[in-house]
């Protein structure tokens, strides 16, 4: 993968300057998913069905689709971002976020990764819900329906890494040793997740998230070149949290 390094490294949160953000969100997701496969498989061995663990356990970590729900599970909104069931939607979600994320982080600096990872699938959760709310179609499921996986997230990082390197290329000995354009695999990526919505899971409730995703990305990335970092605050309000408690340096 050629990816030419541009810019400095921008500030980080707790994990020093270098560190690599995207790794670690590959292992915060699949640290989820391992302990959620787990947990089941320990329900399953005690008698428990399935009902019981989603009734149990994913229903405190994914998001409801009604308001009056997430009232009451609010940090659903955040958690759920995280949650990835399937061994397909995992490898899929993470394959691409290392994919779109380790050339973003190259050319922007670490800094840009989880801001942007967690305001794409934020927004992508507010879209769900709305839509949920709003399209008549939709409305009567909202009560019982649920949204959760980082695909909104990966959605985020993908056009903004298609904005600011549109010119990096994958795999240079394919193609007659140009590779693949990142525009190329940012369309490829597009209709993938599009279609494993339409045609695998015949859904259409969820298509608002991804959207969000992608809205976020650009405009995100667009304020980014501009020289306005929507994660800087974000940034600085977790490095002092987790900081907090550290002994000041003379």
């Amino acid at each position: 993968m050629d990816v030419a390094e541009k810019g400095e490294p921008m500030p980080i949160l707790s994990l020093g300057e270098g560190k690599n953000m995207v790794t670690q969100l590959l292992l915060v997701n699949l640290t989820v998913f391992i302990l959620l496969f787990f947990t089941q498989i320990v329900y399953n061995i005690e008698g428990n069905s399935t009902i019981r663990f989603n009734l149990d356990v994913m229903n405190n970590v994914i998001l409801p689709a009604s308001f009056s729900r997430l009232a009451s599970l609010p940090w659903t909104f955040i958690t759920s971002l995280f949650v990835n069931e399937s061994v397909w939607l995992i490898f899929g979600n993470m394959v691409w976020l290392w994919a779109f994320g380790s050339v973003l982080q190259r050319k922007a600096g670490p800094g840009i990764i989880l801001p942007l990872y967690l305001f794409g699938g934020m927004a992508g959760n507010l879209l769900y819900m709305l839509g949920m709310q709003f399209i008549p179609a939709w409305h009567p499921t909202q009560f019982f329906a649920s949204y959760f996986g980082s695909s909104a997230s990966v959605m985020s990082l993908a056009v903004a890494t298609l904005l600011l390197a549109p010119d990096v290329r994958f795999f240079q000995k394919l193609n007659g040793g140009g590779g693949i354009p990142m525009w190329v695999l940012t369309v490829l990526y597009i209709l993938m997740a599009v279609s494993e919505h339409l045609f695998s899971h015949h859904d259409l409730t969820t298509l608002p998230a991804l959207i969000g995703g992608a809205i976020t990305g650009f405009l995100f990335m667009s304020a980014w070149k501009k020289g306005n970092d929507w994660g800087a605050g974000f940034n600085k309000l977790v490095y002092k949290a987790t900081h907090l408690f550290h002994p000041k340096e003379n």
